[in-house]
């Protein structure tokens, strides 16, 4: 039976979540062994297993924040020219309406219902590495692009209490992402590595100011986020740090000479 509003907020709390900002790259890490997905299948085994997955993926954009709050989520292959193996590939976990309004309680309706979206790759193309099984409900949650960046971070803010639920928030996208300059596999361009590691000091130091500030950063930061979309999710999991969480990254390549893979857990 569906638990109502008020049995949520009144249910007993468990530890603390982690909450997690994963690079996610290309949608071929959901089906080749590397790294990267070497990492994401660790993680699944050490982290505590959620009771719910709440993701902010760079893949769904929507005019107002929305909550995916259907029973089962289709699994969306939003992208091309990828090998056939790829676009069969299912993630059949379900959702969860009751996870999607207490989103919405937490945010005071800010967050409202959609029944349509599913999960896009940015959100089953790491947890079908992370939990295979696909046996943890999961639900996603859209970047308004009517926000400013400081307008997602106090969004974000409000989702802290699902920490207190058992939940993993997880940020999906690449601090580093400009698919208009790639470069060969194994290098880096300047401008990337120089972003790259002044946004990982910048995650130490939970400098949300200068973060969400990013176009006051220089030409490095102009050209590492061209757009906001695959940059704005780690703000919504930096958002829900504690003072007295520790930040551990992981998978901290540069990919393609313009894709930062850099990811971290929180907490």
């Amino acid at each position: 039976m569906t638990n109502t509003i008020e049995e949520l907020r009144w249910a007993p709390t468990t530890p603390r979540m982690p909450v997690m900002f994963v690079g996610h790259g290309s949608p071929i890490n959901a089906i080749t062994d590397n790294p990267f997905a070497t990492e994401w299948l660790r993680l699944g085994k050490e982290l505590p297993k959620p009771s719910a997955i709440v993701c902010v993926s760079a893949h769904w954009r929507t005019s107002g924040a929305k909550v995916t709050a259907m029973e089962r989520p289709e699994t969306i292959h939003d992208f091309g020219g990828f090998p056939q193996e790829l676009f069969n590939m299912q993630y059949p976990a379900v959702g969860s309406p009751s996870e999607a309004h207490e989103i919405a309680e937490l945010t005071h309706k800010l967050i409202t219902f959609d029944h349509e979206w599913g999960l896009d790759h940015g959100t089953w193309s790491v947890l079908c590495r992370m939990y295979p099984e696909a046996d943890i409900p999961v639900v996603q949650i859209s970047l308004d692009v009517n926000r400013t960046p400081e307008q997602h971070v106090a969004l974000a803010r409000e989702l802290s209490e699902l920490r207190n639920r058992g939940v993993l928030v997880m940020g999906s996208g690449n601090i580093v992402h400009n698919l208009k300059l790639l470069g060969a596999e194994g290098t880096a361009f300047d401008w990337a590595t120089e972003f790259d590691g002044l946004s990982a000091d910048l995650i130490q130091k939970r400098d949300l100011r200068s973060l969400a500030n990013y176009k006051d950063l220089g030409v490095a930061a102009m050209l590492s986020v061209p757009t906001d979309e695959h940059y704005l999710p780690m703000l919504y999991a930096l958002a829900l740090a504690d003072p007295e969480d520790d930040i551990t990254f992981f998978n901290s390549q540069i990919v393609l000479g313009s894709a930062s893979m850099r990811s971290f857990i929180i907490g």
